[in-house]
């Protein structure tokens, strides 16, 4: 077995990946990554494709888990992403927060509800002085649909009208002004202004002021799945958003999910 690999905190990490690789019959990480090729594509590639700075232990973890996925025999991308979930889930550290928490396989599963039809909006809840969403929301935007039969509407719902607006600008994506009556509850879309012709028009990008007009957004657009961005304002804006829309959907008879990036904890 070669697994040859250089990555952030392998001797960690190494027990539960080796287990993983002999239960789905693969060699190595680097055989894995074979396999994927000889399927046509390459899933570090494509990991720091999206994310040119990401971590080493993310770029094989994706590979491991796209082998597993393979040697599972799964036919469908919802699918896939559940088994991918496998791999990820083999490089959370033993005795972390990540791994008590299942973040491996739960990001396998919030992938998987993405690629599902029954989830028709995907929110990024976000400080939006974090420019990760955005990079997440162009990533979605241009591989989730090949997969559904209906768009997945994808929201980025943050904290600042200036900063959506700048985003938005960056980006091409297309930004969603909105005016909230804090005294009726009320809220008014007064301009939706999109900055490119593309697929990243798709993405409407909104800017509140507080938590109530956050909220309002998320009743507005129906969301059904969120992640919130463990950034400067999650005690402030994104975490508060998400509690009191989980707490008005449940009320509602609305279905829910919401997952913190960093720590992983699903509502």
């Amino acid at each position: 077995m070669a697994n040859d690999v250089m990555f952030e905190g392998k001797e960690r990490r190494m027990p539960k990946i080796e287990k993983c690789l002999a239960e789905y019959g693969i060699g190595s990480l680097e055989e894995a990554r074979e396999l994927c090729k000889s399927k046509g594509f390459d899933p570090y590639e494509i990991v720091k494709g999206v994310q040119p700075i990401a971590f080493e232990n993310a770029g094989w973890a994706y590979t491991l888990g796209c082998a597993v996925a393979i040697k599972k025999g799964v036919k469908t991308a919802a699918d896939a992403a559940e088994a991918i979930g496998i791999g990820l889930e083999a490089f959370c550290v033993p005795g972390s927060v990540a791994e008590q928490r299942n973040v491996g396989l739960g990001h396998g599963n919030l992938g998987a509800m993405l690629l599902r039809d029954e989830t028709k909006c995907f929110a990024f809840l976000a400080g939006h002085e974090s420019f990760a969403a955005a990079e997440g929301a162009i990533g979605i935007a241009k591989t989730a649909n090949r997969a559904r039969k209906e768009p997945l509407r994808i929201i980025l719902n943050g904290l600042g009208k200036d900063a959506a607006y700048i985003i938005s600008r960056i980006n091409g994506f297309t930004y969603v002004k909105t005016d909230y009556d804090f005294f009726t509850g009320e809220l008014k879309i007064v301009e939706t202004k999109p900055f490119s012709d593309g697929e990243r028009a798709a993405v409407k990008c909104y800017g509140a002021n507080d938590v109530l007009e956050g909220v309002a957004i998320m009743k507005e657009e129906g969301v059904d799945v969120s992640i919130t961005g463990n950034s400067t304002n999650p005690t402030r804006f994104q975490h508060l958003v998400a509690g009191t829309y989980k707490k008005w959907a449940l009320e509602n008879g609305k279905k829910y999910f919401s997952v913190a990036s960093g720590g992983g904890t699903g509502r």
